[in-house]
This record gives C-alpha cells, sequence and structure tokens, in this order.
C-alpha cells in the first residue's frame, strides 16, 4: 500500500512541488543523483570505473511531449558520449548509456523515436560502447520491443530492459535470450494493474527467478538489476549451472545503493556495473527509488527529521 502511495506521489505535479523545493531534497537527492551536469556524470563515472565498477549512465527526464525537449535529450547523450570517449571511459564497454525512449518522443512520435536513439546507438558505437533502452510502464512494452528490433539490424548489441513483475515477462525473455542479445533484468518500478502485473511481493520474486533462469540457460548475456542478496545469490548460483564464467553475466546496481556490496561482488571477480543518473529532472526517479525500498523511504524522512 505504502508503495502505491509513493508512486501515486511520483506523478502528483503539487507534491513534485513540494519536494523538489524542500530544502533538504537536493541534499538527499545527491546520495541517488550525483548531480545535474555532464561533468558530474563524466566524475562519478571516472571513480566507480576506477574502483573496478562498470557503468551505465541515465540522463533524466521522461515522458516528453515537445519535439524541441527530445531532440535536447539526443544532443545531451551525444554530447555525453563523446565526453566519456574522450576520457577513455568507454574502452570495452566499461560506460554505456541507458535510454528512456519517451524521453526522446516514443509517445507522440515513435519514427522521431527510433530516430533519436539510432543517432545515440551511433554516437555510442563510434566511441566503442553501447546503449541499453530503459523499459517503463507496460503501454510502452510492444513499441520499445519493436524500437530494439530496429536499432539490433544496425546495432546488434543494443540491450533492453524486462520486468519480472509483469505477467508477459517470461516469454519476452525466452524470445530475447538469443546468442548476443543483451536484456536486463529487474523487477520493475511502476504502478501497474494485476490484469497484467504480479501485485505480491512472492509472486514478484518467483517470477524474477523464473526469468533470470531462462535467460542464464539462454544464449543472451544477462544483466541482472538487482539489490536483493537473494537474487544475486540465485543469479550466481544459475550461471554456475549454466556453465557461464563470470565475464558472462554482470550484476547490475543502482547508484547509492549498497557501495558495500558491490565493492565485494568486485572483489570475488564478479562484474558489477552500477547505473549513474544525472540531470534536473530528478523527481520521478527519486520517488521510484523510495518505493522500491523501505530503507530509501526511512532514509529521506530521517534526513527531514535531522534538518528541521
Amino acid at each position: 500500500m505504502l508503495r502505491q502511495v509513493i508512486l501515486a506521489a511520483s506523478r502528483s505535479n503539487t507534491m513534485r512541488r513540494v519536494v523538489e523545493n524542500a530544502p533538504v531534497s537536493k541534499q538527499v537527492v545527491h546520495r541517488f543523483v550525483p548531480g545535474a551536469s555532464l561533468e558530474d556524470a563524466v566524475q562519478a563515472t571516472t571513480e566507480l570505473v576506477t574502483s573496478g565498477r562498470a557503468v551505465t549512465i541515465d540522463y533524466l527526464g521522461e515522458d516528453t511531449l515537445d519535439a524541441a525537449q527530445a531532440t535536447a535529450t539526443s544532443d545531451a547523450y551525444v554530447a555525453l558520449l563523446t565526453r566519456l570517449g574522450d576520457a577513455g571511459l568507454t574502452r570495452d564497454g566499461r560506460a554505456e548509456v541507458s535510454v528512456k525512449l519517451s524521453a526522446v518522443g516514443q509517445a507522440f512520435d515513435e519514427a522521431m523515436a527510433l530516430d533519436h536513439a539510432t543517432r545515440i546507438c551511433k554516437a555510442a558505437a563510434d566511441v566503442g560502447t553501447t546503449v541499453t533502452l530503459d523499459m517503463e510502464d507496460h503501454t510502452t512494452t510492444d513499441s520499445t520491443l519493436d524500437i530494439l528490433g530496429k536499432l539490433r539490424q544496425d546495432f546488434p548489441s543494443t540491450g533492453a530492459v524486462l520486468q519480472a513483475y509483469l505477467h508477459r515477462t517470461e516469454a519476452d525473455c525466452r524470445e530475447l535470450s538469443g546468442e548476443g542479445s543483451r536484456i536486463r533484468l529487474c523487477k520493475g518500478a511502476y504502478s501497474e494493474p494485476a490484469e497484467v502485473a504480479f501485485q505480491g511481493k512472492d509472486d514478484v520474486d518467483a517470477s524474477y527467478l523464473r526469468c533470470l533462469k531462462v535467460l542464464m540457460e539462454g544464449q543472451g548475456y544477462p544483466m541482472v538489476a538487482s539489490h536483493d542478496p537473494q537474487m544475486v545469490a540465485a543469479a550466481q548460483a544459475y550461471a554456475a549451472e549454466a556453465g557461464r564464467a563470470n565475464s558472462d553475466y554482470e550484476i547490475q546496481m543502482l547508484y547509492g545503493i549498497r557501495d558495500a556490496e558491490q565493492s565485494r561482488l568486485i572483489s570475488e571477480g564478479v562484474q558489477v556495473r552500477t547505473y549513474i543518473p544525472f540531470g534536473h529532472d530528478w523527481y520521478g526517479y527519486f520517488m521510484r527509488r523510495l518505493a522500491e525500498r523501505p530503507a530509501n523511504l526511512r532514509f529521506f524522512l530521517r534526513s527531514l527529521v535531522s534538518r528541521n
């Protein structure tokens, strides 16, 4: 119930104004978002790559309904990739980018979104790295996978996200587990109806494990996005059962969450990729992080109390 309340708040303009204008908010958000500028993103990337981690970077913004804004987002990704390449951070795909298609026009012009995504993929290929398409609410899944198929014709390493809480995802995992396919599996962070998504934690967890096993037994490259120790342990066990080396999959975690665990996994030879968001439009991302883990909400509320 609390999760649903927080997700509803993430769509409230009134709540957005309250949170964005609270003096403490930006200080707390900095735990999850290293900054708003390209240089903030590059600095965070440099620090994480130096620590042995790979990264994927998200320029925050979604639900764009303006062509100029979509173009500005595309421009920002191209500038970011150029800067990462110049800094030597994209070598061997250590730094890649994650793109929400709704940020480049998907909601009102799929052809435009494909054009912008193609441009971003080309910029990534030019500096020796890749792009992963983030997944959003269930109404965009078919469109996103259709655009993925088109992008892979010229950029076969383009990755995609699948969300375990959707009923359809196990079938999608089977379809997309072929050779060379890069799939990030997450539990899902949007409020979805029971007709399309599992509602209970146990059901979501069971779906995640089924999907994870499908990906590990497939021919693609699984990217296991989870902070749940049970899921991380299952990923390692399923990988071993499938005969995968540590280089044949990776664990992904968010910037600012379970940093010590990320370091521990690296020390054991596991590949870890940290998801770094940056930009001014942090509200929706931040609220979904609060909804995902009660510990995040407690951290935020403690910060509010201590400041007041």
